[in-house]
């Protein structure tokens, strides 16, 4: 087999990669390539966020210890955030004590971030309840939140010179 020409680009950018794999590894991302990795380095460090190991948990936490369940989208792509593949009482119990991070990209550039409460996602915890107990108490595959919900009721947080002000108050 022939390699395709632009596997020089490839050879001559990836030192760059590397680098930012190697900052990614010293934030407890293991791989940039793999979940969104990439993303959610740059929405740690623009935050001051630290990952929190683990898939079972929470995805964040700031420096007072508060946790936070993140998301990302790209606008290209989509107008909703995914949640979660296995939507239940469990889970739903689980986000309704976390603030919730919206990140929202044009491909691979962070456009905003949004923070909302749990009192702001009331309404969807309280459908998917419903959703779930009227569908026989089966999981719910990844129910949606429309981006323009997150833009109208949560607190933008990027771009925003006060961002550590509002991140740590509200």
């Amino acid at each position: 087999m022939k390699s395709h020409p632009d596997r020089k680009i490839m050879e001559d950018i990836f030192p760059y990669i590397q680098k930012f794999q190697n900052l990614a590894d010293r934030h407890g991302v293991d791989d940039i390539f793999q979940d969104n990795g990439g993303k959610i380095l740059q929405v740690l460090l623009v935050l001051g966020l630290q990952q929190m190991p683990g898939r079972e948990g929470n995805d964040a936490k700031d420096h007072l210890g508060n946790e936070y369940e993140m998301k990302s989208l790209n606008i290209l792509k989509t107008k909703s955030f995914s949640t979660h593949h296995h939507m239940n009482p469990v889970i739903i119990g689980k986000y309704r004590k976390v603030d919730w991070i919206f990140a929202v990209y044009t491909g691979i550039e962070l456009i905003e971030i949004y923070k909302l409460r749990p009192s702001d996602l009331e309404v969807y915890y309280q459908s998917w309840e419903i959703k779930w107990r009227n569908d026989g108490n089966k999981d719910i595959n990844n129910p949606k939140i429309p981006l323009k919900y997150v833009r109208t009721v949560g607190t933008k947080l990027f771009p925003d010179d006060n961002l550590l002000e509002k991140i740590t108050v509200l």
